[in-house]
């Protein structure tokens, strides 16, 4: 396990690091060591982060394809299978935090990139959504109001309703894919950090060009929101911006950071924000509004025997059990960085040519520099 109180990092040490992690990448390993220990717990955290991702994923669809455009969607949480029972639960927080997945959504839509960022401020998106808006509206007196005062102001929910969907169809290949790694774990094929990177990286290739698209049902009529002509795809447009949104930028956390701004603790440009899932302290999990914390306790559910083993063989055994989730997803999150930086890489990093040497160096420059600030260095 990493150390919960790294060394202090100096600039000296950091650059001995980040070369020695460069170096490491162009001989075919990932920006977590491998070690016996690591592949404990990144498969085991995968696995559990699977079966969290399925429900995640559902619950975002169900949103976009069923709440669209609900003044209040109280239900929305449901999946349209409402009972009293499963209220008592959502009320007492006996549940999945689906919260957690729409603060990844609202990420992805503040920080925006990719094609489906671009499309969203077209005319030809305009077009569908005010069509969709009119179907909507239509024998609905308050809305149809609401639409002629603030023209606007549906438009941006359609706009949010997009990322709900854009969301849910990324988790809907990503979910899988580490439910099948853990399977190959499990019959040994899977033996060392290098392998969960490359079946991460051949997950992510096999599905780049799938087509992005997005519709919704009102009336009993289909309605396109982001049509086939839109050309977006998984890749570039859902998978690119989430790593961008998520792992890297985020949002600062209310508590732990002063929103003053005078105090200058939050960049005042959104490019410059570090605060995603590479750069956070695992120690502040836990606490009374973290967001990631209702992730920890969703994925403490589904843990499996032989990562919950792992744990108990460190120091504290379970009493810190959401720290050290968040250590490990931590650690699997900087395996899923480098499969999407090798799939993204104009050459394979083992290259020996010089000149695709050259262009993987050019490539890689300003993605280790971003990571240079992150918690690489409490890896081992």
């Amino acid at each position: 396990m990493s150390t919960l109180f790294p060394t202090e990092v100096t600039p000296s040490s950091q650059n001995q690091t980040m070369d020695g992690i460069k170096k490491r990448l162009e001989q075919g390993g990932a920006l977590l060591p491998d070690s016996e220990g690591n592949l404990v717990e990144v498969v085991g955290i995968l696995k559990s982060y699977g079966v969290v991702l399925g429900e995640y994923h559902r619950n975002l669809t169900y949103i976009s394809e069923h709440q669209f455009l609900e003044i209040l969607p109280f239900f929305k949480f449901f999946n349209s299978n409402f009972s009293i029972g499963k209220l008592a639960k959502h009320l007492w927080h006996d549940r999945i935090n689906y919260e957690f997945a729409e603060y990844c959504m609202r990420a992805m839509f503040w920080h925006g990139g990719g094609g489906l960022d671009a499309y969203l401020d077209t005319e030809e998106f305009k077009k569908y959504a005010q069509v969709a808006i009119a179907a909507k509206v239509k024998g609905n007196p308050l809305m149809s109001l609401m639409n002629s005062l603030f023209p606007d102001f549906l438009i941006e929910q359609v706009r949010l309703m997009t990322y709900y969907s854009a969301l849910g169809y990324f988790w809907s290949f990503m979910s899988p894919m580490f439910l099948i790694l853990s399977d190959r774990y499990d019959r040994g094929e899977i033996t060392s950090i290098p392998d969960v990177v490359k079946h991460v990286q051949d997950g992510l290739v096999a599905a780049a060009a799938v087509p992005y698209v997005y519709k919704v049902a009102i009336a009993g009529q289909n309605y396109e929101i982001v049509p086939a002509s839109a050309n977006l795809s998984f890749l570039m447009d859902t998978a690119v911006p989430y790593v961008e949104a998520v792992f890297f930028r985020s949002f600062p956390f209310r508590g732990t950071v002063s929103y003053n701004a005078q105090a200058h603790q939050i960049s005042t440009e959104i490019s410059q924000f570090n605060y995603g899932v590479l750069y956070a302290d695992p120690l502040p999990v836990g606490g009374a509004g973290i967001p990631p914390t209702l992730l920890m306790h969703d994925m403490r559910h589904f843990l499996p025997d032989y990562l919950l083993d792992f744990y108990r063989q460190t120091s504290r055994g379970e009493e810190d059990l959401l720290v050290k989730v968040c250590l490990s997803f931590q650690k699997s999150m900087f395996c899923v960085t480098t499969a999407t930086l090798r799939g993204l890489a104009p050459h394979p990093f083992e290259t020996a040519d010089p000149q695709e040497q050259q262009a993987n160096q050019k490539f890689l420059a300003p993605w280790l520099d971003r990571i240079s600030r992150s918690q690489v260095h409490t890896l081992q």
